[in-house]
């Protein structure tokens, strides 16, 4: 293990850095704001959830075209350009004018620079340069992400008491224009490493078009069980509010239990990291969406503190062991060299998904549905997903 962590250490800072900051683009740190913006805007659950769909589809589409680029150009003029776009976002939810179209545009730049061009730079670099430790290299950078799920809600539920929501969002920037100068420090060895990794795969795999990538059958067989985790984990994060008020579980409780899924997500990748550089990634991805599944039975079946924390932490623990697994399965089947392009669509599909379920379960919340629904839709959606690689495998 030592010897992992000396081979390029840089690049594992870079990893876990630029992953934390992409937490501001993701649903856990926009939720906390939830209730902000729909008084702001005079919205309610479902309509917020139709524009912050509609904002994240377009991301996604988006990030199909422009985090392949990472394919092609220096990772640091490529790391500058998204940081600094995710820099002039969060500054301008802080400007906020009456304009649902501005919301549209803020939402789908969140969601393009943080969740989605940020983490994809993050995961894609670790699991290009470090080889056969891949799984335990995305688990190091993944860290930074649920430190910013761990502890990102405390610093805002407790900023609150002082500073109105536009006023964080402020100081978000802040902290991502300190955070510019340390990117490029990181990475001053990057001509260096590119160059390695270059001589180290050259001729070793095929080079990958998205519209290849697409007519896939593997890359088909595994996007349900890869991507329903973002679906299913966003809607409910998202409209957390509304499923602890139904549960009677109180903002306070919300607090611990966001403690218990970052503590367990911890677990899952320094479990998750190790355990997938072992195992055969097309045979160990069918149990991923273990976890969330039990995770949902019991938000179904039980009201006690207790339960809120299990929930959590099986939550937690599911977000921990997806993103080694993810990654390396993708690298096991398309190779190195066009890991950027591969993971670019994947990442895209992600966020797509994540786009769908707050209108959806938003929806299903107008419509006089509660988390009955919603469990069964997210359950359902579990099983077949589990079951088709299973079956296209036995096919084979």
């Amino acid at each position: 293990m030592k010897s992992f962590f000396l081979n390029d250490p840089k690049m594992l800072i870079y990893g876990f850095m630029i992953i934390f900051f992409g937490s501001y683009g993701q649903t856990f740190f926009i939720a906390l704001f939830n209730d902000d913006i729909k008084n702001y805007y005079s919205l309610t659950d479902g309509q917020f959830g139709l524009i912050y769909a509609l904002s994240t589809t377009l991301s996604s589409l988006l990030l199909i075209n422009v985090a392949k680029l990472i394919d092609f150009i220096d990772l640091r003029i490529y790391s500058i350009i998204i940081t600094t776009g995710l820099i002039i976002t969060c500054i301008s939810i802080y400007i906020l004018p009456f304009n649902i179209f501005y919301l549209v545009i803020i939402i789908l730049s969140l969601r393009f620079f943080g969740q989605g061009a940020m983490t994809h730079a993050g995961i894609t670099s670790l699991t290009r340069y470090f080889g056969k430790d891949r799984g335990k290299a995305i688990s190091f950078g993944n860290l930074g992400g649920m430190l910013g799920v761990m502890f990102l809600p405390i610093i805002v539920v407790y900023f609150k008491n002082f500073f109105s929501f536009r006023e964080i969002w402020l100081f978000s920037s802040i902290s991502l224009v300190i955070f510019l100068p340390i990117l490029y420090i990181i990475l001053n060895n990057q001509k260096q490493r590119q160059k390695k990794f270059k001589e180290s795969i050259q001729g070793s795999f095929k080079k990958w078009k998205t519209i290849d990538v697409i007519k896939n059958k593997k890359f088909l067989t595994y996007l349900p069980i890869t991507t329903f985790f973002s679906f299913i984990g966003t809607g409910l994060m998202f409209h957390q509010i509304f499923i602890f008020s139904q549960k009677g579980w109180t903002i306070d409780m919300l607090g611990v239990g966001f403690i218990f899924l970052g503590g367990f997500s911890i677990l899952g990748l320094i479990i998750g990291g190790p355990l997938i550089d072992m195992l055969n990634p097309q045979k160990a991805i069918l149990y991923l969406l273990l976890p969330i599944f039990l995770a949902i039975l019991i938000l179904l079946a039980f009201d006690s503190f207790i339960f809120l924390l299990i929930y959590m932490s099986l939550y937690g623990f599911n977000l921990g062991i997806s993103s080694p697994f993810t990654g390396s399965l993708w690298a096991e089947i398309f190779g190195l060299e066009s890991l950027g392009t591969v993971k670019a669509l994947f990442h895209a599909l992600v966020v797509f998904a994540s786009a769908l379920s707050p209108v959806v379960f938003g929806f299903v919340i107008d419509w006089g549905y509660g988390i009955g629904m919603i469990s069964l839709i997210s359950l359902v959606m579990i099983i077949l997903a589990t079951i088709l690689p299973i079956t296209i495998n036995a096919n084979e």
